[in-house]
């Protein structure tokens, strides 16, 4: 029950934090709320519309009602399970485009820009072309992570790319290379059939050392003794114990969960901790503040030839593609099955990609339910930077309640008009050629809706959250009275206490989240460790030369 590092949470970045804590000869605790991550609903990759809708492996959080969406309480799956979200999220492996993170050192976020964190990226990585292009010297090969691209044996997939090319856009042989923006094939995080998960890859290695071990327990509250964090209260089997640290407590536990234990141990908005009768010990207003989230929408075309994953869609077909994995990790069960990507931009005057596409050969929501229809395919597509802001607050004082989350989304004029561009840069798109030989016809939002109020109708009755949330707990200056963290991760006020996880984010990057959620943790793994950061890389990223004058 004690350790030189004690880590709350087994996600992204705690994964990553335990490897190369426990590589360095400290001694590491992880607290993890959730149990294992075995079996197939975890490990095979295209099964992942189950876990993130069981209870056993997520949190269950929903939003407030959204005032802006028909009131409806948005679903906000987070992993309660060692790999964290990690290990239910959709696989995607996307680092963000290098003006994310020039951006965030802009902010405050000193140490952050694209030079900094692109050696941190190529240092977790172990990426695999498979014969699919890419941009080698842009990747890494030595890392934990292995990333790999699907077969994209589906003419679909390669449907879509042409069809990109065909409307004017760019083609991209590797969106994490030099150039984002365009269309191309899609990475993930999947190797040798199965789920790559933070778990798996950094993880499993670091409980392979004596001196990493992980706890499963609910971490109540971080111990603060004369502003120093020396330890985790944690409750488990029906009693509270406290899990020592001798050097350092690191918050890993997401950017709902992180800020919830801050404000649970005494430090976010004084009034707000007031109010909960929580003594304060650091007011930082910027606590539970700055939530983000990207907002997405399902274009979804009914298909004219039976090539879909919609003949797999039955009982006897998902048992020979489970059986299939299960024996062999081959087959349709080895890939998540987003396959090809694009991230394009807006309109002319905006420097790079603004709107990214995940392409699916079927048309399905998250849940697994698959359009009446039957045979289709979907794009799913939303605005990368969206100013809207939400929070995470407390409910209660008590550890087992859930923290309001109020994500705020669409409440900007620009949200809705940018959504509405989203849709109608889409039809363009199923509209070229490449697609004549594939499309029936529209079925959502379906050909009838085409103004702009409804189109607002059916963004407000149909847009989801692409599960991206992040921001709560912002880095920047020690100056900034709304920044939470320093650009070392260590939370302002407090000594020995760090926050490595998403929510760390000045603002959301380009695309899924798993990967800069990675890197925060092998780049504060370094900070934690008192070294020297890896050298800054002198590449230069693409951006389209005539982006002040054109959109494609």
């Amino acid at each position: 029950m004690e350790a030189d590092f004690v880590i709350i949470g087994a996600g992204s970045a705690g994964c990553t934090l335990a490897y190369r804590l426990a590589e360095s000869g400290a001694s590491v605790v992880v607290i993890e709320h959730g149990g294992s991550d075995a079996g197939p609903f975890i490990q095979m990759p295209a099964a992942l519309s189950y876990p993130m809708n069981m209870a056993r492996y997520d949190w269950g959080y929903r939003s407030e009602p959204e005032p802006h969406l028909n009131n409806r309480r948005l679903a906000c799956p987070r992993g309660k399970v060692i790999g964290g979200s990690s290990s239910i999220n959709g696989m995607v492996y996307v680092r963000g485009h290098a003006m994310d993170f020039d951006h965030w050192a802009e902010q405050g976020a000193s140490g952050w820009g694209y030079a900094d964190v692109l050696p941190y990226f190529k240092r977790m990585e172990n990426w695999h072309a498979n014969g699919h292009g890419g941009d080698p010297d842009w990747r890494g090969r030595d890392g934990p992570l292995h990333v790999t691209r699907g077969p994209r044996s589906n003419p679909l997939f390669d449907a879509f790319v042409q069809a990109g090319q065909q409307a004017g856009y760019q083609a991209t042989d590797d969106y994490n290379g030099a150039k984002q923006e365009g269309f191309g094939p899609m990475d993930q995080t999947v190797w040798r059939g199965r789920r790559w998960s933070a778990a798996n890859a950094y993880l499993r290695p670091a409980l392979r050392r004596d001196t990493c071990k992980v706890i499963r327990a609910l971490a109540c509250r971080v111990v603060i003794d004369q502003g120093r964090a020396t330890g985790v209260e944690i409750r488990r089997g029906g009693k509270v114990q406290t899990v020592r640290a001798r050097r350092e407590v690191v918050l890993a536990a997401s950017s709902i969960n992180s800020p919830k234990l801050l404000m649970m141990s005494g430090i976010g908005p004084a009034r707000h901790l007031s109010e909960h009768g929580i003594q304060v010990i650091a007011d930082r207003p910027g606590v539970g503040q700055n939530l983000q989230d990207h907002l997405e929408l399902y274009i979804q075309m009914a298909a004219s030839q039976p090539i879909t994953l919609y003949r797999h869609w039955n009982l006897v077909g998902k048992a020979l593609i489970g059986a299939q994995w299960l024996f062999l990790r081959r087959g349709l069960g080895a890939s998540n099955q987003f396959e090809s990507a694009a991230f394009i931009r807006s309109r002319a005057g905006v420097p790079y990609p603004d709107i990214q596409y995940h392409f699916l050969p079927m048309a399905v929501r998250y849940d697994g339910q698959a359009a009446a229809e039957g045979h289709g395919f979907q794009a799913h597509v939303g605005p990368m930077r969206s100013p809207s802001r939400g929070s995470v607050t407390l409910r209660s004082p008590d550890p087992v309640a859930a923290p309001v989350i109020r994500f705020n989304y669409m409440s900007t004029e620009q949200d809705w008009h940018d959504f509405r561009n989203c849709i109608r840069l889409t039809r363009e798109i199923f509209a070229q050629p490449a697609f004549a030989a594939f499309v029936r016809h529209e079925i959502q939002p379906g050909a009838g809706v085409q103004s702009d109020a409804e189109l607002d109708a059916f963004v407000a009755e149909h847009a989801e959250s692409a599960y991206h949330p992040c921001g709560t707990c912002r880095m920047g200056r020690p100056d900034d009275p709304g920044a939470v963290v320093d650009p070392r991760g260590r939370v302002i006020g407090v000594r020995a206490l760090r926050v490595a996880d998403s929510s760390i984010f000045p603002r959301i990057t380009n695309g899924n989240l798993n990967a800069p959620s990675i890197m925060v943790g092998e780049k504060v793994a370094d900070h934690l460790l008192g070294r020297d950061p890896l050298p800054p890389s002198n590449d230069q990223p693409w951006l389209h030369p005539d982006w002040q004058t054109a959109q494609r």
